[in-house]
């Protein structure tokens, strides 16, 4: 990567130095209370990027050391089915967050699954009980990518407070939960969407542009101003199969202070906070079946 040193924010780093911190904890947590964090994804039909993904994740639950389990389901399954599975998970003690694979078959109703996950199990921070918490700027499960994105800045000292920053896409797992991260971070937030008229002239004006919408080269050079910080989210697979981000970066790397490639930036981070949250999750619930067996 033909960049100068200290202009990139390698998610591929921070990430392994978070998994060989959760890695410790989870040690310790074996030590002291025999507990081990324990992680179950439900995995819906036969996507591939999906199926790897949930791949990716159950590694890095092995690298450090977790229980982990896939339920993997057929395309045509039912509604019915899908809630017994997130019943029974809710009541497994061996569990301690819930991972539903998005996207689901179009004849699922998402929100109804999302809905039934036990908030304290939600690791993706999709239920609308952390995100109400989120929100009120309270303790809660918050969704993994945008809490890399706000690790990342913070591993880099880059400070939000007062600044300008443009989200780019509204999305309910990304968009708007970085707005309000951003938000309970003192930042100034725009959050630009699909019916944003002249994204540029918004985006010109940002101190960071963060942009998460799966449009290959949507943020180009003159759509951003000097030493502009660049967070893309955005994953997508170019016709040549190569992975690229949201972000023409190449060009807009020349003007940016700091910029995030990708792939190697936000998409490791999102695994991290995985970790992170599961490993929050356990230990919640380690504290409350020490305080049962004190009674």
């Amino acid at each position: 990567m033909q960049l100068l040193d200290g202009k990139i924010l390698d998610g591929r780093k921070l990430s392994k130095k978070i998994e060989q911190n959760v890695g410790d904890e989870v040690k310790e947590l074996k030590s002291t209370c025999g507990c081990t964090p324990g992680l179950a994804v439900v995995l819906v039909g036969q996507d591939p990027a999906s199926a790897a993904y949930v791949n990716m994740k159950k590694k890095a639950c092995d690298r450090v050391g977790f229980y982990s389990i896939t339920h993997e389901m057929p395309e045509s399954i039912s509604q019915e089915a899908i809630e017994k599975t997130i019943v029974q998970l809710n009541n497994d003690t061996n569990v301690d967050g819930i991972l539903i694979q998005l996207p689901l078959p179009s004849h699922i109703d998402t929100t109804k699954l999302l809905e039934l996950v036990d908030p304290s199990k939600d690791v993706d921070g999709f239920h609308p009980y952390n995100v109400g918490r989120l929100v009120t700027n309270l303790d809660g499960f918050v969704p993994c990518t945008p809490l890399g994105v706000m690790e990342l800045l913070k591993e880099y000292d880059i400070d939000v407070k007062g600044k300008n920053c443009v989200v780019v896409g509204a999305s309910n797992i990304v968009g708007k939960p970085m707005a309000a991260l951003l938000l309970n971070a003192d930042a100034t937030v725009e959050i630009c969407h699909i019916f944003t008229d002249d994204l540029k002239k918004h985006t010109l004006n940002a101190d960071i542009v963060l942009c998460g919408v799966g449009v290959i080269n949507l943020i180009t050079e003159d759509m951003v101003k000097d030493d502009v910080i660049i967070i893309d989210i955005g994953v997508s697979r170019t016709n040549e199969g190569k992975l690229v981000g949201d972000v023409d970066f190449e060009n807009v790397s020349k003007k940016s202070s700091y910029i995030t490639p990708s792939p190697g930036g936000v998409g490791p981070m999102t695994i991290a906070m995985l970790l992170s949250n599961t490993l929050k999750a356990a230990k919640i619930n380690a504290a409350k079946l020490s305080e049962q067996k004190e009674c």
